[in-house]
């Protein structure tokens, strides 16, 4: 009997667990981050931050995007991404949407860059939904192997 009441979706704890989610998706507290370094839920696009001893690697995840309208700017140590998702296509106001995950709508990343980045060596590259960035890395701050005499 009580496993009935927790896993069937109208059941009493099931709608009490709707309301909850309804409640977050109203107050917001769903989009709140869990950690200091998290990023509020729905934020677009997803991104990877990464380095190599050369470069500084950065992949955002776009799919569905136009590479033509993603905006990609660096200005003193800052990366920033832009852009717009539209939304998916629906049948107008009669479509009622029992989940909806891909979000849309307007979008700005901005990612603080170390101090040592070149931004005479950027490039990006747009594959498969994936926003490559790569900037490249000081020559001076490059790690030099020295020999021993």
């Amino acid at each position: 009997m009580f496993h009935s009441l927790l896993t069937h979706p109208n059941s009493l704890f099931g709608q009490f667990d709707r309301l909850q989610r309804d409640l977050d998706e109203l107050l917001g507290a769903a989009a709140l981050p869990t950690s200091i370094r998290s990023v509020a839920g729905g934020t677009l696009p997803q991104i990877n931050v990464g380095h190599t001893p050369q470069s500084v690697e950065v992949y955002a995840f776009a799919p569905g995007l136009d590479a033509d309208k993603i905006e990609v700017t660096l200005d003193r140590g800052v990366l920033r991404l832009a852009g717009e998702r539209a939304p998916a296509a629906s049948d107008g106001e009669r479509t009622r949407f029992h989940a909806r995950e891909r979000a849309s709508g307007r979008f700005d990343r901005t990612v603080a860059l170390p101090d040592d980045v070149d931004p005479e060596k950027v490039t990006a590259s747009y594959r498969d939904g994936v926003l490559q960035v790569s900037i490249g890395r000081r020559e001076a701050a490059q790690p030099k192997r020295i020999a021993i005499q």
